[in-house]
């Protein structure tokens, strides 16, 4: 019984792990520059969403990976209120190399922190005496993958320009 036990650890250990070590809020900046006169405009605001996600080795099985947000509200041309958050997060990756990591750390990662920093997002604009803002949900795995295309169109662009150079 011992051996089978043991045997059972044995392949776990090479099998594929991930966990979540922690989540938290890195940064987190509100401002609202046209108040208290923005209060008095009528509230149909134009919403702007700017995200970017970023990772970091912190050791040899984990990372550091970032979910950057600013969202604008202007009403016309003056701007309500701009948030910028950095949602981050620590996981334990292993046994994932290569295409899958990368999928993992640009794709997955960030939607297991969206919905924290949507929530972070809610509660400031709320707090700055504005109507709450839930953002809808983020496709972070179509953004990857146009990201990827983008990157292989643009190595491909590069070999051809030096092809015709040389």
């Amino acid at each position: 019984m011992a051996e089978n036990q043991q045997a059972a650890g044995g392949e776990n250990a090479s099998q594929p792990q991930f966990a979540l070590q922690r989540i938290y809020i890195k940064d987190l900046s509100f401002e609202s520059p046209n108040s208290p006169t923005v209060f008095q405009e009528q509230w149909k605001p134009q919403v702007n969403l700017d995200l970017n996600t970023s990772h970091n080795k912190v050791s040899d099985n984990q990372y550091e990976v970032v979910l950057s947000m600013t969202i604008t509200a202007k009403i016309e041309e003056k701007v309500a209120y701009i948030v910028e958050i950095q949602q981050a997060g620590v996981f334990m990756v292993k046994g994932i190399e290569g295409a899958q990591l990368g999928q993992m750390l640009g794709a997955y990662c960030p939607t297991i922190l969206f919905p924290y920093a949507r929530e972070s997002i809610d509660t400031i604009v709320n707090k700055g005496s504005f109507p709450g803002l839930m953002l809808a949900p983020v496709n972070f795995d179509a953004i990857y993958a146009q990201a990827l295309k983008r990157q292989q169109d643009e190595a491909a662009g590069n070999a051809a320009e030096e092809n015709q150079t040389h």
